[in-house]
């Protein structure tokens, strides 16, 4: 797998120091010095322009000297030499200010400059990029666009509820009551929107949405209290039904494969995995709370086939095949790795990304972060899931060695990205289970890995 890259961030302090002598009617040359100063700190960002600043300064102040001269009146003096320094500070700072931004070639003047080894940085466009794998998967099901409206209404909130001190609890409350009224006005394309032998649970979900415990009018007299607490809760509560009324409306793929790849396993929705974890020396997993200690431990992964059909459906035949079983797991700073090598090997799949606001994935293609390009699965999440890259090239996926990215921000650019963002199809994440993820060490195996739900969405090539 990639690892990121380094680069360097070049710090410099630099001044140019320029002799200049004014001429005024009757005067003599008063000596004065301009100096330009542009001082940059290394940091973690990108660097940036330096501001300069320019002072002047003189041996002898300005009203000293005049008030040594007869012939002219000071103050005509003093109004001669102010418009006069004003007049050259300007030009300066234009002049040096287009030579610093314009020119590869170093000021006379300037220090030697200081090259230190530093992380890249990416730019990060998007603010709002999904940080937990639950709003990741939320955000990435295909589903009626009044729905989506809803979702994307409530999850503003979300932000809004970091916003330390006085929370814009008047915002949130239009929020809420903006994803009311469309759910209102909008009843029977919601529900027109489910399959026939879904509607009825599809409309349980709908009233809950509006008026339950956990929906849209509990919600806003939660805010209309003022409760930051109660706010969050009523709000994952209300955003989990969406979620679920989303599903309803998404049966299978929004999208058609491409020919060459219908003869690969796909999974046209979501599917869950469960893997039993064990220690490879015998020592155990920390206990839960209030628990004993434990010899295994079990996480479960969301398989996405709505954003990766291929990749996921390609390791959910993996699983049920029987292939991670007794697999040892192999571990680094930034992931837990499943070994290199099976018995029994998948499809060689290509390489499977979704970019964000795109309507199917691109293949055997990476995204470009620092152009904006950025995927609806992101890695830049604890516990995404993702295969590695193919042995034979990096446009393809491995047909059986996948991980959990170990999402550190702390090693990562600007805005929070992976230095690997877009570089791997990641196909789902961990929702049960991350607090086992740093205790996974190097010899530890999979005891079994279990389809626990999603079979019905898996299509084999001999179904198809």
């Amino acid at each position: 797998m990639a690892f990121p890259l380094s680069s360097a961030i070049i710090s410099y302090k630099h001044s140019l120091n320029v002799s200049i002598t004014p001429s005024f009617p009757k005067l003599s040359l008063l000596p004065t010095q301009f100096v330009f100063c542009s001082n940059q700190l290394p940091s973690k960002g990108p660097a940036r322009p330096a501001r300069p600043r320019i002072h002047c300064l003189s041996k002898k102040t300005l009203s000293e000297e005049l008030a040594d001269r007869h012939d002219f009146p000071t103050n005509f003096y003093l109004s001669i030499c102010r418009h006069g320094v004003k007049k050259l500070e300007s030009l300066i700072a234009v002049i040096l200010l287009s030579i610093q931004i314009s020119s590869p070639l170093p000021l006379v003047g300037w220090d030697s400059l200081s090259i230190s080894p530093a992380t890249a940085v990416l730019y990060s466009p998007d603010t709002k990029v999904p940080r937990t794998g639950e709003l990741a998967l939320r955000k990435a099901i295909p589903a009626n666009t009044n729905m989506k409206t809803i979702q994307e209404s409530l999850e503003d909130i979300s932000y809004l509820l970091r916003i330390p001190q006085r929370k814009p609890f008047g915002t949130m409350e239009g929020n809420v009551k903006k994803a009311l009224k469309i759910a209102v006005d909008e009843k029977d394309s919601i529900l027109a929107s489910l399959p026939t032998n879904l509607k009825e649970k599809g409309s349980t979900l709908y009233a809950l949405l509006i008026d339950g415990k956990g929906g849209l009018q509990a919600l806003l007299e939660s805010i209309k209290d003022k409760d930051p607490d109660k706010v969050s809760v009523g709000l994952a509560s209300s955003l989990d039904t969406v979620a679920e009324i989303e599903l309803l409306q998404a049966p299978g793929l929004s999208f058609l494969l491409p020919k060459q790849y219908l003869n690969y396993p796909r999974l046209t929705g979501r599917g869950i995995v469960e893997f039993t974890i064990e220690k490879g020396d015998g020592s155990t997993f920390s206990p839960e709370a209030g628990g004993e200690l434990r010899k295994t431990a079990t996480i479960q992964v969301v398989v996405d086939g709505y954003s990766a059909p291929l990749t996921a459906g390609n390791f959910a035949k993996l699983v049920i095949d029987g292939a991670y079983d007794g697999v040892k797991l192999n571990c680094t700073d930034q992931a837990v790795l499943s070994d290199s090598r099976l018995d029994k090997n998948g499809y060689n799949v290509p390489l499977e990304i979704k970019p964000s606001g795109q309507f199917e994935p691109l293949y055997r293609t990476t995204l470009n972060v620092q152009d904006g390009e950025l995927p609806v699965l992101p890695l830049s999440v604890y516990g995404a899931v993702a295969m590695a890259h193919s042995e034979v090239s990096e446009e393809y996926s491995s047909p059986y060695q996948f991980f959990f990215y170990l999402y550190d921000k702390r090693n990562a650019g600007l805005g929070g990205l992976s230095f690997d963002e877009g570089q791997f199809s990641v196909f789902g994440y961990t929702i049960v289970g991350k607090d086992i993820l740093p205790q996974i060490k190097t010899g530890d195996v999979i005891q079994s890995a279990k389809l626990v739900e999603g079979q019905d969405r898996l299509i084999l090539p001999n179904e198809s």
